[in-house]
């Protein structure tokens, strides 16, 4: 890169980072009335953001039970309500469509495709004697709903088109079995890399590059890093020049690509992508976050296997990297706003035994154990939990042949299987999904015990459908029931309505 090149890329950087510091300026100018926390939600595919969200919300609003969240379980909470919300061009969180599915449908809303957002208000009395005395305490809460791989896209930032190429086609040659098609297409087109630029081949490559990102997400794979995001998510840009590029073969040549070749344009295209959709990102949404919770689909990674469970540890740990970690103060906010705390929760902790629920913390820890460090080491405060933000299921004993099973009793989703046995969807049944090993060490491992039986060798999660709410004698519907959902709350927000 040239001198010149180099200073008008630092100006670019310095005004992106003025502008930042701008807007966050004007938020703090406004918190000064009411305070505002701006809470990221994110997590790879299906690990339960918009379910997280919709039973945070719904729990606070209906006055659900959350004894572990402070401000609740002291009696100070005096209410919660939606406003709305704060940034016009972003579209709404779909709150009350999301709950009626949940609650009357009893199905588990669509996955988060794009960012979203929505605004909560929630009214406290203050822990002290000396801010009750000034008043009731209010708090603005807004949500921001993004999916992780766009997360993952932050990686990009310092990669370069080769860098990048190296990487993806690593991740590709080990898995061919997923990638064969797609190896086999780079290969066919490796002379006309230097040829004048063809569409046709372009799109070829793009679409056979998303089909194995695609197969690398399915749930009996259940691979995580899978840069770029938004090939699996294109929204309104799918079929846009910046999205239909590939990694390709570069090999050894360090030529610069003549202007007009398949080369050069591909390299062009990956630029645009980093341009117009990855810095935007992160200078609009994720650059202007305070909190974060990370959410985690651990056990659909422990049914896929021992690759997936260490795939999904790198990712986390890319996702950790992406974030500005550290303690924030009123003044360096303004200037520039940095993520104080992360959460790592775990989900679905009700698809397994209480007595299982420490062992996937545990393993959670592991998956994130560099990450956290990283984090820690910039002075954020960092937490792991296993949660379920909506209880699927309830703790049962099965009594057979005079023997006592302990079991999980739930409404299996249409279509999940546990060996020859198929669930219709409508008919509650007890299950022992396993136990996980008390060495978790075993979870990563590709050797397996051929010794043990079957039922002890293999862990097998099925899906639940969201419970039936329950009523109380005088005919009031309870709120979706959780597992530690007021402890994440407790974590990310308790400092706040105290």
């Amino acid at each position: 890169m040239s001198p010149l090149n180099s200073l008008f890329k630092n100006a670019k950087l310095a005004l992106t980072d003025a502008q930042t510091a701008l807007d966050n300026l004007t938020g703090s100018a406004i918190d000064l009335t009411v305070p505002t926390v701006r809470l990221g939600v994110t997590g790879l595919a299906r690990s339960g953001k918009t379910v997280f969200i919709s039973a945070l919300v719904h729990n606070l609003i209906a006055g659900g039970r959350l004894p572990l969240l402070d401000a609740a379980g002291t009696g100070r909470l005096a209410r919660a309500y939606l406003q709305p919300q704060p940034d016009d061009n972003v579209p709404r969180f779909n709150y009350e469509q999301h709950v009626e599915t949940l609650t009357k449908d009893r199905l588990w809303p669509e996955s988060t495709h794009q960012i979203s957002e929505f605004r909560l208000t929630i009214e406290y009395e203050s822990a002290t004697f000396l801010n009750r005395q000034l008043g009731g305490g209010k708090l603005h809460l807004d949500i921001v709903d993004y999916p992780g791989e766009w997360l993952l896209d932050l990686v990009l930032l310092r990669q370069d088109f080769r860098q990048f190429s190296e990487e993806a086609l690593k991740r590709a040659k080990a898995r061919p079995d997923l990638s064969e098609e797609f190896l086999s297409t780079l290969a066919r087109y490796q002379d006309k890399l230097h040829d004048e630029f063809s569409e046709d081949i372009a799109k070829d490559l793009a679409s056979t590059f998303t089909t194995y990102l695609s197969r690398c997400r399915d749930d009996e794979n259940a691979l995580s890093m899978l840069p770029p995001g938004r090939f699996l998510m294109p929204g309104d840009m799918k079929g846009t020049p910046a999205l239909t590029f590939a990694p390709l073969n570069l090999g050894d040549t360090q030529v610069k690509p003549k202007a007009g070749t398949l080369l050069a344009i591909m390299e062009r295209r990956y630029e645009a992508y980093r341009k117009h959709v990855v810095r935007p990102f992160f200078k609009n949404h994720f650059a202007k976050l305070d909190r974060q919770i990370v959410l985690v689909d651990a056990l659909t990674a422990i049914n896929a296997g021992p690759e997936a469970l260490d795939d999904l540890s790198g990712a986390l740990t890319e996702i950790m990297g992406a974030f500005r970690p550290g303690k924030a103060s009123w003044l360096f906010s303004i200037v520039s706003r940095k993520i104080d705390r992360i959460l790592f929760a775990a989900t679905k902790a009700d698809h397994l035994r209480r007595e299982d629920h420490d062992h996937l913390e545990l393993l959670l820890k592991q998956l994130v154990e560099r990450a956290i460090n990283r984090a820690e080491f910039s002075g954020a405060s960092v937490e792991t939990l296993a949660l379920a933000s909506v209880r699927a299921t309830r703790q049962a004993t099965v009594h057979h042949d005079g023997a006592e099973t302990p079991a999980l009793l739930g409404t299996p989703m249409p279509e999940e299987t546990i060996g020859e046995m198929r669930f219709d969807g409508e008919e509650e049944a007890a299950i022992f999904p396993g136990d996980l090993p008390d060495d978790l060490g075993d979870l990563f491992s590709t050797e397996q015990n051929h010794d043990a039986p079957e039922d002890q060798t293999a862990l097998k999660y099925v899906r639940f459908r969201p419970p039936k709410l329950e009523r109380t004698a005088e005919g009031l519907t309870l709120s979706l029931p959780h597992i530690r959902l007021d402890s994440a709350m407790e974590f990310l927000l308790g400092d706040k309505l105290a």
